[in-house]
């Protein structure tokens, strides 16, 4: 059962979406603050662990800049400490995650955003989250293992979505 990452709530979709809390975040202490905001908002946690990125990893998650000369940068800058890997389901999840993360550079995001609220930087810029409901399928496998996913019901569903929302 905790293979299918899209099951249809009352033909609505109850996506899961990949969420990496970067070095910067970490570093910076701010795991909880995060975290925190994604529950508040009414994101269910199906899976979370720390772990310490590889490069094998890295060359995989970033195969589109691969072969960039900041590379390196980057895996430096992801390997700087460990990582926190969230798995975070709900309604439209992928959509939903990537309005809160704000844009990239976290100069130009917006305030209220996480990282218009907590970055100066491109770079280090507090998380990264899936961008297609696709990807988000490809990097939940990258960074977890299946039985690392958990497909449980939150009593508080029928409070976060609307009545034909929630199952």
């Amino acid at each position: 059962m905790h293979h299918h990452i899209i099951k249809p709530i009352n033909n609505r979709l109850m996506e899961t979406t990949l969420v990496l809390l970067k070095p910067s975040c970490v570093q910076r202490q701010l795991i909880g603050e995060v975290v925190n905001r994604f529950e508040r908002r009414g994101l269910r946690i199906s899976g979370m662990k720390m772990m310490q990125l590889s490069d094998e990893i890295l060359r995989e998650h970033y195969a589109h800049l691969a072969d960039k000369p900041f590379f390196p940068s980057l895996q430096a800058s992801m390997q700087a400490s460990p990582v926190v890997a969230l798995a975070l389901s709900g309604v439209e999840a992928v959509k939903v995650v990537r309005q809160m993360a704000g844009v990239t550079n976290g100069r130009e995001a917006a305030p209220g955003t996480i990282r218009g609220d907590y970055s100066m930087s491109n770079q280090q810029n507090i998380v990264h989250a899936s961008d297609s409901v696709e990807n988000a399928e490809i990097e939940l496998r990258r960074f977890f293992r299946p039985e690392e996913i958990f497909d449980y019901t939150s009593n508080a569903q029928c409070y976060i979505y609307g009545e034909g929302e929630c199952k």
